[in-house]
């Protein structure tokens, strides 16, 4: 098994694409943390893999909060005594055109992709850095590489992913500790989901016009990338064996975006 005995934190992975890249990691061996805004429905994600004969636990966390990530850091490493692989998974969607993007709602975009980004990866990193041996995956999206009309916040924060994994692969490489950035095109998620009818609204189009034209107008075969997509390549990342790919981002898009 590729993750034997690791201790895999997830975050947002509760459902969609966390919970996916969870089972994936609890199916190779790891003993991986769920941690999610609704410890209910962490709970309730951590009992599944157990019940399938993983190794799961729950931990309630919002990655905006300084003392929520660091305690459930800590309960984590109490458990286990470590962190192995930490994915940074927990986000969230909100569209407008810019002028009417309230300033609140741009802070809490920023929020929660960026600074829970670096909150859970600072809270890690030490105990990384004490065993010589780590890997940080930050879930971007192709728009860390393009942008989109009405999501200013959420290109904003995805695009500053990639600097903060850089500036981790730099600083930790010496430490055994290697980052990298998932880049995912469209995921037919309750995230997805919720923006069809928004930008259905806010372009003046048919839901069916925005799935058709804008999610899947460029990609190769008008297809949705999956959640076991992107937890294939998590599951890549967090196994690598060396530092070859760290700092490196990996777009799964069905070829929306090509580089």
């Amino acid at each position: 098994m590729k993750l034997e005995d690791k201790v895999c934190l997830v975050t947002g992975a509760a459902s969609g694409i966390g919970k996916a890249i969870a089972e994936r990691y609890a199916a190779e061996g790891a003993r991986v943390a769920i941690a999610d805004l609704h410890g209910d429905s962490a709970q309730r994600a951590a009992d599944a893999i157990r019940a399938a004969g993983g190794k799961a636990m729950a931990v309630a966390m919002d990655v905006t909060s300084e003392d929520q990530v660091n305690e459930g850091v800590a309960r984590v490493v109490e458990a286990w005594n470590t962190v192995d692989v930490l994915v940074s998974n927990a986000g969230i969607q909100i569209v407008n055109p810019v002028e009417s993007f309230s300033y609140a709602d741009w802070k809490k975009m920023l929020a929660i992709h960026l600074d829970g980004a670096f909150l859970t990866s600072r809270a890690v990193l030490p105990h990384m850095y004490a065993q010589g041996s780590g890997s940080i995956v930050l879930m971007g999206s192709v728009h860390s590489k393009e942008a989109s009309p009405l999501k200013s916040a959420y290109v904003t924060a995805k695009h500053g992913l990639l600097g903060l994994s850089r500036a981790i692969a730099k600083e930790g490489g010496k430490k055994g500790v290697r980052t990298n950035v998932i880049c995912p095109g469209f995921v037919r998620t309750p995230l997805v989901d919720k923006q069809i009818p928004e930008q259905a609204k806010e372009l003046n189009i048919t839901e069916e016009d925005v799935v058709k034209r804008v999610m899947l107008g460029q990609t190769v075969d008008g297809e949705f990338t999956t959640v076991d997509d992107i937890a294939e390549v998590a599951l890549f990342f967090a196994s690598f064996p060396t530092n070859a790919l760290t700092g490196q981002s990996l777009v799964a898009s069905h070829g929306w975006f090509m580089e």
